[in-house]
């Protein structure tokens, strides 16, 4: 029997790494970017590799930087969290049916479920001779891996290595402009990312440059909301009118 749970053990992993090798290069890259940019601005080389097994959030990693070295206000540090990890909300919800009868796996599937994972996890067809649980797990568990060890490089290699880090953290603005313009060229209603856009612009004149990110991610987050029935409409009707 254990000799069987190994073997399929042993088939989930091999199916599910060559979907995760994409994810290798970027995360090794950021993950050495965020590790050298936490060591740089003060903090010891496990705060990094600590971050990244606890609270494992790319974008939030990044933001915490900012909010251990200011002021002690839990409560903005909560709202930011919650804001900037809203999108894993609509994530939960559509793995329902993937992560049902996962078993003991299904706690650190839900924590561990970063936006590339949910891409894979989406996208890829399970062999039929793969357990589907195992599957999820490997691909879930490998991704954390790859962030893991490119923080921890970058932490141990900021150690040693003393150059002026100035625009590192903006490796992530750069990475979500990427992503945005991706989106955009995929996307043909452009509904959502105007609506971004204009949000964003109107918070940054009210709130000012210092306060205008909680209120734009609010509004931004109530706006899709309300226009998910609008855009999804609006896209049946377009595919219908092709065809």
């Amino acid at each position: 029997m254990n000799i069987e749970k190994r073997g399929a053990r042993l088939r989930a992993f091999r199916a599910a790494l060559p979907h995760t090798i994409p994810i290798l290069a970027g995360y090794l890259f950021l993950g050495m970017t965020y590790g050298v940019y936490m060591v740089q601005s003060g903090f010891p080389f496990w705060i990094p590799m600590l971050t990244t097994l606890l609270v494992y959030g790319g974008s939030l990693e990044f933001v915490i930087v900012h909010l251990l070295l200011g002021a002690f206000n839990p409560i903005q540090a909560f709202l930011m969290a919650l804001l900037i990890q809203a999108r894993h909300l609509f994530y939960g919800v559509s793995m329902l049916d993937k992560y049902r009868d996962t078993g003991r796996k299904k706690p650190y599937l839900i924590f561990a479920l970063s936006d590339e994972t949910f891409s894979v996890t989406c996208s890829a067809d399970v062999p039929e001779n793969v357990d589907r649980g195992w599957f999820y797990f490997f691909v879930t568990l490998l991704d954390q891996l790859y962030w893991f060890s490119g923080a921890t490089l970058g932490a141990l290699g900021g150690m040693l290595i003393r150059f002026n880090t100035q625009g590192l953290d903006f490796a992530m603005t750069a990475l979500f402009v990427v992503i945005f313009i991706n989106q955009w060229r995929k996307d043909k209603q452009h509904i959502s990312a105007l609506a971004g856009l204009g949000l964003s612009v109107l918070s940054l004149l009210i709130f000012g440059a210092d306060n205008f990110l909680l209120p734009a991610m609010a509004a931004i987050l109530l706006a899709l909301a309300l226009l998910q029935k609008p855009i999804e409409a609006r896209i049946r009707r377009r595919g219908g009118a092709e065809t």
